[in-house]
Protein backbone atom coordinates (compact mmCIF):
# COMPACT_ATOMS: atom_id res chain seq x y z
CA UNK A 1 0.00 0.00 0.00
CA UNK A 2 1.16 3.10 -1.10
CA UNK A 3 1.28 6.21 1.26
CA UNK A 4 -0.69 8.74 -0.22
CA UNK A 5 2.14 11.42 0.71
CA UNK A 6 4.78 9.65 -1.27
CA UNK A 7 4.97 11.55 -4.31
CA UNK A 8 7.66 9.68 -5.74
CA UNK A 9 8.87 5.64 -5.55
CA UNK A 10 12.59 5.08 -6.74
CA UNK A 11 13.71 1.95 -7.96
CA UNK A 12 17.50 1.66 -8.07
CA UNK A 13 18.97 -0.37 -11.10
CA UNK A 14 22.85 -1.36 -10.12
CA UNK A 15 25.06 -3.80 -11.26
CA UNK A 16 28.01 -3.89 -8.63
CA UNK A 17 28.20 -3.40 -4.63
CA UNK A 18 25.89 -0.14 -4.61
CA UNK A 19 27.75 1.94 -2.67
CA UNK A 20 26.19 5.08 -4.04
CA UNK A 21 22.48 2.76 -3.92
CA UNK A 22 23.03 2.73 -0.45
CA UNK A 23 23.60 6.40 0.21
CA UNK A 24 20.35 7.03 -1.57
CA UNK A 25 18.41 4.42 0.15
CA UNK A 26 20.08 5.92 3.69
CA UNK A 27 19.22 9.46 2.10
CA UNK A 28 15.64 9.02 1.62
CA UNK A 29 14.89 6.58 4.77
CA UNK A 30 12.44 8.97 6.75
CA UNK A 31 11.61 11.05 3.98
CA UNK A 32 8.14 12.63 3.54
CA UNK A 33 7.78 12.66 0.00
CA UNK A 34 10.37 10.32 -1.62
CA UNK A 35 10.97 6.42 -0.59
CA UNK A 36 13.10 3.93 -2.56
CA UNK A 37 10.71 0.94 -3.03
CA UNK A 38 13.03 -1.33 -5.25
CA UNK A 39 16.42 -2.26 -5.74
CA UNK A 40 17.05 -3.70 -9.67
CA UNK A 41 20.17 -5.66 -10.94
CA UNK A 42 21.21 -7.16 -14.09
CA UNK A 43 23.87 -9.82 -11.76
CA UNK A 44 22.04 -12.21 -9.63
CA UNK A 45 24.92 -12.17 -7.11
CA UNK A 46 25.99 -8.48 -6.94
CA UNK A 47 26.55 -7.71 -3.59
CA UNK A 48 23.54 -4.44 -3.96
CA UNK A 49 20.98 -6.97 -3.76
CA UNK A 50 22.11 -7.77 -0.12
CA UNK A 51 22.64 -4.58 1.07
CA UNK A 52 18.86 -3.55 -0.66
CA UNK A 53 17.52 -6.46 1.43
CA UNK A 54 19.56 -5.83 4.70
CA UNK A 55 17.64 -2.46 4.82
CA UNK A 56 13.88 -4.08 4.25
CA UNK A 57 13.92 -3.21 0.31
CA UNK A 58 12.73 -5.12 -2.36
CA UNK A 59 14.71 -6.64 -5.28
CA UNK A 60 14.53 -7.88 -8.80
CA UNK A 61 16.87 -9.40 -10.56
CA UNK A 62 17.06 -9.42 -14.76
CA UNK A 63 18.71 -11.13 -17.55
CA UNK A 64 19.47 -9.76 -20.39
CA UNK A 65 17.26 -11.12 -22.88
CA UNK A 66 13.96 -10.70 -20.55
CA UNK A 67 14.96 -6.91 -20.81
CA UNK A 68 15.58 -6.08 -24.39
CA UNK A 69 13.36 -8.67 -25.52
CA UNK A 70 10.16 -8.15 -23.32
CA UNK A 71 8.42 -5.17 -21.78
CA UNK A 72 7.55 -7.49 -18.86
CA UNK A 73 9.71 -5.12 -16.22
CA UNK A 74 7.49 -2.39 -17.05
CA UNK A 75 4.12 -4.17 -15.35
CA UNK A 76 6.50 -5.37 -12.43
CA UNK A 77 7.77 -1.64 -11.97
CA UNK A 78 4.06 -0.26 -11.92
CA UNK A 79 2.99 -3.11 -9.43
CA UNK A 80 4.93 -1.85 -7.32
CA UNK A 81 4.33 2.07 -8.18
CA UNK A 82 7.43 3.22 -8.94
CA UNK A 83 7.31 6.32 -10.34
CA UNK A 84 11.31 7.44 -10.76
CA UNK A 85 14.40 5.45 -12.00
CA UNK A 86 17.24 5.59 -10.52
CA UNK A 87 20.73 4.10 -12.91
CA UNK A 88 23.64 3.86 -10.31
CA UNK A 89 26.47 1.87 -11.88
CA UNK A 90 23.97 -0.01 -14.10
CA UNK A 91 26.14 -1.04 -16.82
CA UNK A 92 23.57 -2.18 -19.93
CA UNK A 93 21.72 0.59 -22.05
CA UNK A 94 18.44 1.69 -21.06
CA UNK A 95 16.41 0.33 -24.05
CA UNK A 96 13.89 2.91 -25.81
CA UNK A 97 10.67 1.35 -24.44
CA UNK A 98 11.55 2.19 -20.39
CA UNK A 99 13.15 5.44 -21.23
CA UNK A 100 9.81 6.29 -23.39
CA UNK A 101 7.50 5.04 -20.47
CA UNK A 102 10.06 7.09 -17.85
CA UNK A 103 10.56 10.23 -19.96
CA UNK A 104 12.13 12.95 -17.74
CA UNK A 105 11.85 10.74 -14.77
CA UNK A 106 15.06 8.52 -15.23
CA UNK A 107 18.82 9.65 -14.37
CA UNK A 108 22.13 8.47 -14.07
CA UNK A 109 25.50 9.43 -12.86
CA UNK A 110 28.51 9.17 -14.67
CA UNK A 111 32.37 9.75 -13.14
CA UNK A 112 33.51 12.00 -15.40
CA UNK A 113 32.39 15.68 -17.06
CA UNK A 114 30.27 14.76 -19.91
CA UNK A 115 30.56 15.38 -22.68
CA UNK A 116 34.10 14.54 -22.30
CA UNK A 117 35.09 10.72 -20.95
CA UNK A 118 31.66 9.03 -21.55
CA UNK A 119 29.96 6.63 -24.35
CA UNK A 120 29.50 3.10 -24.74
CA UNK A 121 32.74 1.27 -22.55
CA UNK A 122 33.64 4.56 -20.64
CA UNK A 123 32.32 3.09 -17.10
CA UNK A 124 34.06 2.57 -13.47
CA UNK A 125 38.15 2.52 -14.06
CA UNK A 126 37.88 2.73 -17.74
CA UNK A 127 37.09 6.55 -17.06
CA UNK A 128 39.54 7.41 -14.39
CA UNK A 129 42.65 5.65 -16.49
CA UNK A 130 41.27 7.57 -19.49
CA UNK A 131 41.17 11.12 -17.30
CA UNK A 132 44.74 9.89 -16.13
CA UNK A 133 46.12 9.31 -19.73
CA UNK A 134 44.51 12.57 -20.72
CA UNK A 135 46.10 14.78 -18.11
CA UNK A 136 43.58 16.80 -17.49
CA UNK A 137 43.80 19.16 -14.74
CA UNK A 138 39.98 18.30 -13.11
CA UNK A 139 37.37 15.43 -13.31
CA UNK A 140 34.21 15.15 -11.31
CA UNK A 141 30.90 13.86 -11.66
CA UNK A 142 27.95 14.43 -14.13
CA UNK A 143 24.32 13.10 -13.01
CA UNK A 144 22.22 13.47 -16.39
CA UNK A 145 18.55 12.47 -17.57
CA UNK A 146 19.13 9.55 -19.31
CA UNK A 147 17.89 8.69 -23.25
CA UNK A 148 18.28 6.05 -25.77
CA UNK A 149 22.01 6.64 -26.01
CA UNK A 150 25.08 6.54 -23.60
CA UNK A 151 25.49 9.29 -21.59
CA UNK A 152 23.88 11.99 -23.85
CA UNK A 153 20.95 13.16 -21.61
CA UNK A 154 20.90 16.44 -20.57
CA UNK A 155 22.94 16.98 -17.71
CA UNK A 156 21.11 18.35 -14.20
CA UNK A 157 24.32 18.84 -11.98
CA UNK A 158 28.31 18.38 -12.47
CA UNK A 159 30.12 18.59 -9.73
CA UNK A 160 34.99 19.06 -9.61
CA UNK A 161 37.30 17.74 -8.35
CA UNK A 162 41.67 18.77 -8.65
CA UNK A 163 43.39 15.80 -10.76
CA UNK A 164 47.05 15.90 -9.75
CA UNK A 165 49.81 14.84 -11.87
CA UNK A 166 50.99 12.02 -9.64
CA UNK A 167 47.47 10.73 -9.17
CA UNK A 168 46.82 7.18 -9.60
CA UNK A 169 43.05 6.24 -11.65
CA UNK A 170 42.79 4.17 -7.96
CA UNK A 171 43.15 8.13 -6.29
CA UNK A 172 40.95 9.32 -9.24
CA UNK A 173 38.30 7.17 -8.15
CA UNK A 174 38.50 7.93 -4.40
CA UNK A 175 38.19 11.78 -5.09
CA UNK A 176 35.21 11.12 -7.92
CA UNK A 177 33.08 8.42 -5.64
CA UNK A 178 33.60 11.23 -3.01
CA UNK A 179 31.27 13.29 -4.85
CA UNK A 180 29.24 10.75 -6.06
CA UNK A 181 27.94 10.11 -1.92
CA UNK A 182 27.95 13.95 -1.19
CA UNK A 183 25.54 14.97 -4.42
CA UNK A 184 23.68 12.05 -6.34
CA UNK A 185 20.48 11.62 -3.41
CA UNK A 186 20.59 15.56 -2.48
CA UNK A 187 20.80 16.73 -6.30
CA UNK A 188 17.68 13.73 -6.88
CA UNK A 189 15.62 15.26 -4.55
CA UNK A 190 15.83 18.36 -5.93
CA UNK A 191 15.06 17.34 -9.31
CA UNK A 192 11.83 15.40 -7.94
CA UNK A 193 10.68 18.26 -6.47
CA UNK A 194 10.79 20.77 -9.19
CA UNK A 195 9.14 17.79 -10.92
CA UNK A 196 6.05 18.38 -8.38
CA UNK A 197 6.05 21.74 -7.98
Amino acid sequence: MLDRNIMERIAIFASGTGSNAKKIIEYFSGHPNIEVGLVVANKPDAPVLTMAEAHGIETLRINRSGFYQSEAILGQLADLKVTFIVLAGFLWLVPAYLVSAYRERMVNIHPALLPEFGGKGMYGMHVHRAVKNAGVPQTGITIHLVNEAYDEGDALFQARCTVNASDTPEQIAGKVLQLEHEHFAPVIEKYIKALNS
